[in-house]
């Protein structure tokens, strides 16, 4: 099985720019986007033998999620847990016969760190959310969750210390996450692996120069963990100012 996940930074623009030539010629089993940017009704995407379930935003050209899928699922859930009204249309859940997915686009702490208490909330709430699922079935958990997780995976971990993204406290919650029972996909197969990055920044000659960021991830149960065949980083792949990530399953 083959899952990709993809931080579109509006899916509009993204398809005017190769979305479909990727989308087609990776051909996942299973396709997640965040920051889709987008209202019902402003696209038509033609994506023949797949399943779509959107997740919009309240507030025009912001956030939003999307997942497109060959298989069925047995349910389909918006927001976490009992709560569908989460306004930004951040997460989508879909249960499958043998495990849950769970597309995520994680709130960013912004360049003041104003929204950081709101976004070390939503952690909490995530973590406990994915571990009432995982008592269930096991849980993949993809997306931009907006955090490089260790010094190896930004190119310049000393000079952002404490920047959104991060933090001490930011950091600390992917720990959390990953002990209470979670791996991380890349890391798992690649410990050790470096210049490997998801993101950069718009600013001449970054991405040019792999000055990046690796924020977006596959977390899986470590109960699924044995059965993890490769996890890619599409880095060569444009069109936003993220790069598709992908993992592969034997299911």
């Amino acid at each position: 099985m083959k899952l990709v996940s993809w931080n579109v930074n509006g899916i509009r623009a993204c398809v005017k720019k190769g979305f479909l030539d990727y989308f087609n010629e990776v051909d996942a089993d299973i396709f997640c986007i965040q920051e889709s940017k987008l209202q019902h009704g402003q696209i038509d995407l033609d994506l023949t033998g797949y399943f779509q379930y959107w997740n919009y935003a309240l507030k025009k050209g912001y956030s939003g999620t999307a997942i497109f899928t060959k298989i069925k699922p047995l349910s389909v859930s918006y927001g976490v847990g009992d709560n569908e009204s989460e306004p930004e249309g951040r997460i989508i859940t879909l249960e499958f016969d043998k495990f849950y997915l769970v597309n995520v686009y994680t709130p960013n702490a912004q360049r003041d760190l104003a929204r950081l208490e709101y976004r070390l909330q939503w952690e909490d709430n995530i973590r406990t959310y994915l571990l009432e699922l995982d008592n269930i079935k096991p849980v993949i958990l993809c997306g931009d969750l907006n955090v490089a997780h260790k010094e190896i995976d930004l190119k310049n971990p000393k000079s952002n210390r404490g920047n959104s993204g991060f933090t001490d406290e930011e950091r600390e919650k992917m720990t959390n996450l990953l002990d209470a029972g979670f791996v991380d996909s890349y890391r798992f197969l690649y410990p050790n692996k470096e210049d490997a990055y998801s993101w950069w920044s718009y600013m001449n000659k970054v991405r040019e120069r792999n000055i990046g960021w690796r924020i977006d991830y596959f977390i899986v149960s470590n109960k699924l963990k044995s059965i993890m065949l490769d996890s890619e980083i599409h880095s060569q792949i444009l069109g936003s100012d993220h790069c598709p990530v992908l993992l592969e399953m034997d299911m």
